[in-house]
């Protein structure tokens, strides 16, 4: 999430009741949690595993509970509890707000697009020219859908992401890390009916230029989707995943968190793609491998009865 300008470093710490080592005079641009991070952004960590990694990432601003050493240039917000500081701090700039009508007062919507009734349009929403919004569709707030956009009845985009800050020591293991990011659809995407698309925890999830949606797909947060992509009926992608330029996935493929497929890449119904993948290949089963290995693979497996067979006959004679 940006800030609306760039903010000083000295408030956010009066703000969260921190105090400020390092560099005291900086100005925050925006919030962000570790995949995503950018030069001038402010990122929180709560668990030593982790220290490092939130210190030397480019992060400009963090939010910590240990004093330690800064890297030149950086600040460090030290307080009791820096994921309790994060929702604090989305909440003074994306505090909930309940809608009072069907199309936010606030909403943009371009010239030649329709929204049919029963569509829910929130607050900062930015649709482009030449859309259709069908029946029952929900366009939560600080969307942004691009030109000749098509939605079709009862999908959902913006809810928030599925992301929890979970520790073992306290009533609610999982607290809620509440999204104050968007989704961005760009030009000519089609959604079909009943999907589900994540707003980004802090960022963006992005769908590319030209791609089209069956029924039923899910996209996770922060996940971006490439330009004239294709995915089957009941796709599900998982958070903070890279899918290059012109990907197909058939029927059912599930995709793991924090992954990549390369551009052109084919994965066929029904697969499982626990770890990344490469480029201008065709995959198939769990795990997903190349399909033509998978394939003899399997011609092997339905040997095995045949082949037991033979071994019992060369025992017998013996």
């Amino acid at each position: 999430m940006k800030f609306p300008s760039p903010v000083p470093v000295q408030w956010i710490a009066d703000l969260i009741a921190a105090k400020v080592t390092g560099n005291k005079n900086g100005l925050a641009t925006g919030i962000n949690e570790i995949h995503k991070v950018e030069e001038g952004d402010l990122v929180f960590v709560d668990h030593p595993k982790y220290y490092d990694k939130c210190i030397n990432s480019a992060a400009s601003f963090i939010i910590i509970n240990k004093e330690t050493d800064v890297p030149e240039g950086k600040a460090l917000l030290v307080c009791d509890e820096p994921f309790e500081a994060y929702l604090k701090i989305v909440r003074h700039f994306r505090p909930f707000t309940p809608a009072s009508s069907p199309v936010s007062d606030t909403a943009v919507i371009g010239e030649g697009t329709v929204v049919m009734p029963g569509a829910f349009v929130g607050a900062h929403v930015t649709i482009g020219k030449n859309c259709i919004i069908h029946p029952n569709v929900t366009i939560l707030d600080y969307t942004v859908i691009g030109d000749n956009v098509i939605i079709q009845a009862g999908t959902v985009i913006g809810s928030d992401a599925f992301y929890y800050n979970s520790k073992k020591n306290r009533d609610v293991c999982y607290k809620k890390m509440e999204s104050c990011g968007r989704v961005v659809i760009e030009d000519n995407v089609e959604i079909g009916a009943s999907c589900t698309i994540d707003r980004g925890v802090t960022h963006d999830t992005v769908i590319g230029r030209g791609t089209k949606f069956d029924n039923q797909v899910h996209i996770g947060h922060d996940s971006v989707i490439g330009k004239n992509c294709l995915f089957a009926a009941q796709v599900g992608v998982a958070g903070a995943v890279d899918i290059k330029d012109g990907v197909i996935l058939w029927g059912q493929v599930g995709v793991s968190k924090t992954l990549s497929i390369g551009e052109n890449t084919v994965v066929l119904a029904q697969t499982g793609v626990p770890s990344s993948l490469d480029a201008n290949k065709v995959y198939f089963g769990y795990p997903a491998e190349e399909a033509g290995y998978k394939r003899r693979e399997l011609v092997w497996v339905k040997r095995i009865p045949e082949l037991w067979e033979k071994v019992k006959g060369l025992e017998e004679k013996k």
